[in-house]
Parts: C-alpha cells; structure tokens; sequence
C-alpha cells in the first residue's frame, strides 16, 4: 500500500514533473514517448464528462496487490524487502484512494484522501453487491469481470488479470465520482510491484515523526524528529496503522508526507532539470504506474505548475463514526452531504457571498409524482444539486434514480421515455416550463432531468425536502479523527 504512494511520487511528482521538464525545454521527443507509453487505460471515458472550467481532477489509486500487472508473484527477494507478505496476501483493495484537484491556472492544488473504510452504495453493484467499503469496489469488479471473461473460453492468466483490473478501475472511479460529487478526469493506478525499485532509485526519503513509533506487522520502528528512511523503511513509514492515535486515518497523513517529501526530494537532487535522471525514474516508474490513455500530460504539466514546486495542500475526509459491517468487519460511517460540501468547498473556495435576491414570482402549484424513475444529471447547476434533487423528488411521489454530473449546457432539458410522459410534463412546470423531449434512449417510466446552467430550486420543493439545506460550502474540520491539512512543500510532521 505505501508504494502505491511512491508511484504517486512517480505519478504526480515524477510524471507530471518530468512533463513539466520537457514541455519546458522542449527535449527529448524519446522520453515524452516514454511518458506516453505509461498511459495504457481505457477505464476512463474520452468522450465522458469533463471537470468544469478546464480544472482537472486526477485520481490516484494504490492497490494492496502483491502481483504484477500480469498477476505473477513478485520475486520473493522483492517480497522480503518489502516486509508485505507473498502474492497470497493483499487481495485488490484500493488502499489508497487520494483525488488531486488542479486548477486551471496553476494556482495551489487541494488533494483529498479518501478513507478506505468508507461504507458507501455501489452504484454499479459490482459482484451484484450493493452496499460495502470503497475500497472492495475495485477487487469485487475485477473478479466479475474475470468470470465473465472465463466462461467466453479464455484462459490466459494475463489476459484475465488485464481485462479484470479495467473493471475494477472503472468501478473505482464511477464509485469515487458517486460519493464525491465530481467528475474524475484523469487516473493513475499504482501497486506495490516496483515500490523497492523506484525507493532505492531515489535513495531514500526524509520524513518527520511527532512521536516515536512501531508496528511489526508492517516493520516500522522509528524515532521521533526528522530522519531518514531507506526504501524499505518508508514502506514501512506509509503500511504503518497499528500504535497510531487515528490508525488508518493518521496512515493516510503518513501517505500525504510521503509524497511531500518525495516531490521535495526530486526538486533538491535536480531530477525536475535533468533528462538522464528523469528517464532512470521513469524507467522504473513504467513497469508498474497505469495512467489513462488519454491523458495529454504535456498539456497537463502547463496547468499543474503548482505539483513541481510543492504548492499542494492534502486533506483527509471526514467521518462521522466508527462501526461494524454485518461480518464484523471495521467500517467507517459517513455523512455523504457533508463530505460532499468539503470536497465543494476545498475545490471551489467561495468567493465573497453575494446579496440574497427576491422575485415576486408567484411558487409553482405543489407537484405529485406518478412513480416514474427520474435520473438526475448536473449538467450546470451547483455542485451537489443532483443528488438533492433526486433525493427531494422521492419525498413527492418520484422513485430515485441516478444522480450524476456531466458537462455543461446552458438550459435545463428533459427526456422521457415510454409511460413517463405525464411525469415528464409535471417535472417541466415544476422547473418553469423546462424543454420537454421524447427519447427512445431513455428507459420505460424513466424520466431523465438534464440541470442547465438555469436551473434555480423551484419553490414547491421547498419545506419537505430536507436534501436542499444541505450547504454548499461548508467550514473545513481541523478537529476530530481525520486531523487537520498536510502541507505539500518541504517535510511535514505527522503522527
């Protein structure tokens, strides 16, 4: 799991600055290939929907996996080392889920870290589960897609592994995007295979500790103040959760310092200016970092100015409680809206609130709804209106549907399809006469809502529908399990 991190050293700090080395310089057409050559995913939609204003989201995923990318065992010399167990152990969690939120003018990133243990609703019922933490959603799509795949007749393993891990990418993101309200626009997957390689290429790491600490079952035994850590050392430094205050929570802070050290280290040994020493990393970083294959990282590396020079600042979710799941396992018990209002707030930082306005407008006659199915997709409102609305309409006579963020339009629209007529033209005069559209691509008794840059909360929804006072930007928690921000230049202390 700590590895996965260092690729994120690789990803988000090797990558993207090795970009930002070319694109500056303008060298080396053969690395730029190199870069490329790591972007090998089709998990991610091209012609899907993209964050709005040019802003970009990129997901980091680190999998517990103890196999390579074609489901072999890592050499047993590469397990010793990594004090992680053989390829038995580990299964295909996403231990370490973290979104960066890059602005489009190179101003500080804002990273968050997504718990684990976060009980959360699949929306694709991956395995036909419906319900579970977020981090089985990755291994339980892999092994259908696996099945799947299996029962067509194939039988090579790598083949099997390959298709059933873009399953598991594509569940996490679509998950990830269900319980934060945004658009992914990017991804890169890292495992543990490769963590040893690219550790010893860099030669190590410092990091600082507010107190000394140990876990054998990670084999981390560290004093407190700043040090330095060889490559399995800072495995252990980003596994350890046992003898900590928070456990997993304060693991995620130790994956934050990591990759603030890490993007330090890289700046102060000249790998951002050095072609020959940007092309060891990546040679190394190749065997085991997937990327989505249409991510322009040239591009990239001119907006995410804000990476290479450390300007990033890491949070770590909240949770509302701790609990147990129905096999007894640990799970964290979440407050979606509230989470959701944090992520809002962390990504668009509001501005100054302007004056409330008032109409004369008479509110609309109170609605009714027939039972159709309606889908909810923001294609302009405020982040979050989606699923606020979707969550209203239950309460007047609709049956919830999907609630999802697209691109934008300028107008709110509607769709339907057989037998939702009727529910259609009721949705239209609730919304002010909102465009209404037969569609043979909607689904019978499904009715589905396009939100436009127009759309304002219609008044007849108001009162009962609790899901609108939701706010949408919200004090972000210092207190509590989760902690406070990890600065993203120099090296921070944690726990």
């Amino acid at each position: 799991m700590g590895k996965q991190v260092v690729l994120v050293a690789a990803k988000v700090a090797a990558t993207v600055v090795s970009v930002a080395v070319l694109a500056t310089t303008g060298l080396a057409w053969g690395t730029y290939r190199q870069l490329q050559g790591l972007g090998s995913s089709s998990a991610i939609d091209a012609g899907g929907p993209k964050s709005k204003d040019g802003a970009q989201n990129i997901l980091v995923m680190g999998l517990t996996t103890r196999l390579d990318l074609n489901g072999n065992p890592l050499p047993k010399p590469v397990q010793d080392a990594l004090h992680a167990g053989d390829g038995s152990r580990g299964g295909y969690n996403t231990n370490t889920m973290i979104v960066v939120h890059v602005p489009n003018d190179g101003s500080r990133a804002m990273a968050v870290s997504v718990p684990r243990d976060d009980e959360v609703t699949f929306v694709d019922t991956p395995l036909g589960q419906r319900t579970g933490k977020l981090k089985e959603a990755y291994g339980l799509a892999k092994e259908q897609r696996q099945e799947q795949v299996y029962a067509t007749g194939e039988r090579d393993q790598a083949t099997l592994e390959q298709q059933g891990r873009e399953a598991g990418r594509h569940s996490t993101i679509v998950n990830v995007q269900n319980l934060l309200d945004i658009t992914i626009d990017h991804f890169a997957e890292i495992s543990l295979a490769g963590f040893y390689d690219l550790a010893s290429q860099l030669g190590g790491i410092d990091v600082c500790l507010k107190h000394a600490t140990s876990d054998t079952n990670a084999g981390a035994d560290f004093k407190a103040g700043q040090q330095h850590l060889d490559g399995a050392q800072a495995l252990a430094f980003v596994r350890q959760r046992d003898n900590l205050p928070n456990n997993d929570l304060d693991r995620t802070h130790r994956q934050q310092a990591f990759l603030a050290a890490v993007t330090t280290k890289l700046k102060g040994q000249g790998v951002f200016g050095s072609l020959g020493k940007m092309q060891d990393l990546l040679t190394v970083a190749s065997k085991d970092v997937v990327m989505d294959k249409d991510w322009d990282l040239l591009s990239f590396a001119q907006q995410a100015s804000a990476l290479t020079s450390g300007n990033i600042e890491f949070h770590t979710l909240p949770i509302k409680s701790y609990s147990k799941d129905s096999d007894g396992s640990d799970i964290n018990v979440i407050d979606v809206p509230y989470v959701q209002a944090v992520v809002h707030t962390l990504f668009n930082p509001p501005a100054s609130t302007p004056a409330p306005t008032t109409t004369t407008t008479p509110p609309p006659p109170a609605i009714k709804g027939g039972g159709s199915t309606v889908d909810v997709r923001n294609a302009g409102a405020p982040d979050g209106m989606a699923r606020k609305l979707s969550t209203a309409l239950t309460a007047v006579g609709f049956t919830q549907g999907e609630a999802t963020t697209i691109g934008d339009q300028p107008t709110t629209h509607i769709y339907y399809g057989s037998g939702a007529k009727d529910d259609a033209a009721k949705l239209a005069a609730l919304f002010g006469n909102a465009a209404v559209t037969a569609s043979s691509a909607a689904s019978a008794h499904h009715v589905a809502v396009y939100l436009g840059k127009d759309f304002t909360w219609p008044a007849a929804l108001a009162g009962g529908a609790a899901a609108p006072s939701t706010p949408t930007s919200v004090a972000i928690p210092t207190e509590g399990p989760q902690g406070g921000a990890v600065a993203g230049g120099g090296i921070p202390c944690v726990d």
